[in-house]
């Protein structure tokens, strides 16, 4: 198969409508959510044990089964937390490391061993990052090695009720819920009306009615570093007229070509599934050069023949969600 079709091909394609293929998986998207309900009822009842760490903790997540912006959220939060005198810290999971024990991650890592997004968020931040299946474990240990930090951001934490949230943020990018149905029939992992328990809703590129606190994203970034001399920067317009391979392995590989298409570049563009592990083979391009997000670039170093191109990108939102998020947590607006 090759590579461009790879994001376009399995479950994610049953997901858009409402079809036959969707509807044979009704039944186990049924037992699906069953089974999500219980659990998240055993964890409000105190059947299941969850923890409360000694600082307030900020969730960030979705609803939907793949990436929807929330590290660059997550990233932005940070930053302008940390503008306001905090001091953040950040918990993952991990995703697409190997093993799920507790480590902190520098920024000298590589991506196998603590997971591409938390990478990215230690060498952006400034924070310290921690990852782990549990994240309870990963916030205690970050505490332990950080007692200076006074909140914990959780990057993609919404349905890990062992750990206790003060707030709860839920992410919405452009594909809205889709078919709006359970895995594996649809991409939800939990109903849609749980996006009227979260604190705040933030829509990235879409618009939809929310019954909470409704906040807006959208990613900007025009200019490109080599990935192996990073103080080499372009525009766009040096890259255009090239013979241009995009590559993508994130929750919606379109919205990076589409990103490009608006800076006006021409690409063949090659998709990804979310936390794809880069080999050679799949960056044996002919053309000129190679453009990556900052989150596959990390995994991509070495591979390619090609000069690749990184494209950093940065959330921008609004209105101040890190003031809401303060406002929350102190119940006080800040000075």
């Amino acid at each position: 198969m090759p590579p461009s079709s790879r994001s376009n091909s399995g479950l994610p394609g049953v997901w858009c409508r409402r079809g036959l293929r969707a509807w044979l998986l009704l039944p186990l998207g049924a037992i699906f959510f069953l089974l999500a309900a219980l659990r998240r009822w055993a964890y409000r009842r105190g059947l299941l044990p969850s923890e409360r760490l000694p600082v307030p903790v900020v969730v960030i997540g979705n609803l939907v089964a793949g990436g929807a912006g929330k590290t660059p959220l997550t990233l932005w939060l940070a930053q302008r937390l940390a503008a306001a005198a905090r001091k953040p810290g950040i918990v993952s999971r991990g995703y697409g490391r190997s093993g799920g024990a507790v480590l902190e991650v520098g920024a000298g890592e590589a991506a196998a061993q603590v997971g591409d997004e938390p990478l990215l968020l230690a060498r952006r931040s400034g924070c310290p990052v921690f990852v782990g299946r549990d994240r309870a474990a990963a916030g205690r240990a970050l505490l332990a090695a950080h007692p200076e930090c006074d909140l914990i951001l959780c990057d993609d934490g919404l349905q890990h009720y062992r750990l206790q949230r003060d707030v709860e943020i839920a992410v919405v990018d452009r594909r809205g819920l889709m078919n709006g149905w359970p895995l594996p029939a649809g991409p939800l992992r939990e109903p849609a009306w749980r996006l009227d328990d979260v604190d705040a809703v933030v829509l990235h590129d879409h618009e939809m009615a929310c019954r909470v606190p409704m906040f807006r994203m959208r990613l900007a970034g025009a200019r490109f570093h080599r990935l192996d001399a990073p103080d080499n920067w372009v525009d766009a317009a040096a890259l255009a007229g090239l013979r241009l391979h995009a590559v993508a392995g994130i929750g919606e590989p379109q919205r990076f070509f589409d990103h490009l298409a608006a800076l006006g570049l021409r690409c063949e563009v090659h998709g990804f599934p979310d936390h794809h592990r880069y080999v050679a083979a799949d960056l044996r391009f002919d053309g000129d050069a190679i453009l990556a997000t900052e989150k596959d670039a990390l995994k991509c170093a070495g591979l390619a023949p090609l000069p690749v191109w990184v494209l950093p990108v940065d959330a921008v939102v609004a209105p101040d969600l890190a003031q809401f998020v303060l406002e929350k947590i102190d119940g006080s607006a800040p000075a």
